[in-house]
């Protein structure tokens, strides 16, 4: 990305502290996914839409011409959060189911109720495609103002045509990356998993593909097994789909062994993954997707982390924002649990969540860095050090995001 003449242009000055990942390439394995640079006394030049310089304030000299300053005086800049995993696009709530599960239901025996997945698919396909965007957007205004400048989001609340092909166009128009989730859960209307996925495949999958950048499937008791997984990823692969699955969240169902099989980009969840599973993942090129708020909503065991990080393989963090197991768009709380609960630094938190999700959403190579040439996405964090990132739970720690070269209005 580079600016051009007459590009606007954006000083933030006089920054405490310069933080970004310093690894050479996503994603970030092993000690690297822990280190940082650390630019003390520190501005960002951005012009345009990218980031055209940054360094401590002595190297700054003198900026010619018109540029809109931002005092950075007493904070620290870290690059926009990248959110690789969320459902922002749905209607309605769960609160009901939300109260129940704190009486003692299970997650598993809410959706054998009717509960859990099922009850955000009939509220999203009685929504407009209107209210689907407002929606969106009202999530992702949320997500801003926690500090996410670059976010996915699935489908897979509708399971119908219509619906499905809505929330992706929702989800674009609300600037998100789009993923279709056309295998989130079996719907009503069809006898059984084999056939409603030869419905999403027949008459789904060919406009989601247009649509969509990736492609997801819910592996899982009650959803689909590896072998119906395999099914609809080699469709939607051969429709030029990137590959993602939610795995491992509640059973190990042979989904570690189906992604690395498959080449897809990344295995979410994985709260029961084993020793086997993360040395399998260690050895491949599919990265694991953290969702450690999800694990804490459900009162689910914490995801492998730290094995899954010495072992050598590549993880990201992500909130899993939806309206039933992570009612959470917070990537700063994220990154708390990460560090209090999965054992991970702040720093490979920070990594996790900016470079390593990029990563998963193909940009890597124009977010999740403070360079130049990157986008010029950062946040700037209204604290001393940047490890309150982690530190402070659930602190009122972000004070200005800059997206695209502009400051935001957080609502």
């Amino acid at each position: 990305m580079s600016a051009r003449p007459g590009d606007r242009r954006l000083l933030v000055r006089d920054l405490a502290q310069l933080v970004t990942p310093a690894a050479a390439s996503a994603p970030a394995r092993g000690a690297d996914l822990g280190h940082v640079d650390i630019i003390e006394d520190a501005f960002v030049l951005c012009e345009g839409e990218a980031i055209v310089r940054v360094g401590p304030m002595h190297e700054l000299g003198t900026v010619d011409g018109e540029v809109e300053e931002l005092d950075g005086r007493g904070r620290c800049a870290i690059p926009g959060l990248v959110d690789c995993h969320t459902h922002a696009c749905f209607a309605g709530d769960r609160v009901s189911e939300f109260a129940l599960r704190a009486a003692g239901a299970t997650y598993e025996e809410l959706h054998a109720r009717g509960g859990g997945i099922m009850a955000t698919v009939t509220a999203t396909r009685a929504a407009t495609e209107d209210e689907l965007l407002q929606a969106v957007e009202r999530h992702r205004g949320w997500m801003l103002r926690a500090g996410t400048t670059t976010f996915e989001a699935k489908s897979g609340y509708g399971l119908d045509r219509e619906t499905e092909l809505t929330s992706l166009r929702a989800v674009k128009a609300a600037g998100g990356v789009a993923t279709w989730l056309g295998a989130h859960a079996v719907p009503p209307e069809f006898p059984d998993a084999d056939a409603y996925l030869d419905f999403a495949l027949r008459e789904v999958l060919p406009a989601a593909a247009e649509l969509a950048d990736a492609a997801d499937v819910f592996v899982e008791r009650g959803a689909f097994d590896s072998d119906q997984a395999r099914r609809f990823l080699t469709a939607c692969g051969a429709a030029g789909l990137a590959l993602r699955l939610h795995g491992d969240q509640f059973t190990e169902l042979g989904a570690v062994g189906l992604a690395i099989e498959l080449g897809a980009t990344s295995i979410d969840h994985l709260e029961a993954t084993g020793d086997d599973g993360v040395r399998a993942l260690a050895e491949s090129r599919v990265t694991a997707v953290l969702l450690p708020a999800s694990a804490l909503f459900l009162s689910r065991p914490m995801p492998p982390a730290r094995k899954l990080v010495d072992a050598g393989a590549a993880v990201a963090l992500a909130t899993d924002f939806n309206p039933g197991s992570a009612f959470c768009e917070s990537l700063p709380l994220v990154c708390s649990l990460a560090a209090t609960q999965l054992k991970l630094s702040p720093a490979e938190a920070l990594v996790a969540c900016t470079l390593n999700a990029a990563h998963v959403l193909g940009c890597a190579d124009t977010v999740g860095r403070l360079a130049p040439g990157y986008r010029a996405d950062a946040v700037l964090l209204d604290v001393p050090d940047w490890r309150y990132l982690a530190y402070h739970l659930g602190g009122p720690i972000v004070g200005d995001v800059v997206l695209a070269g502009e400051r935001a209005e957080l609502r």
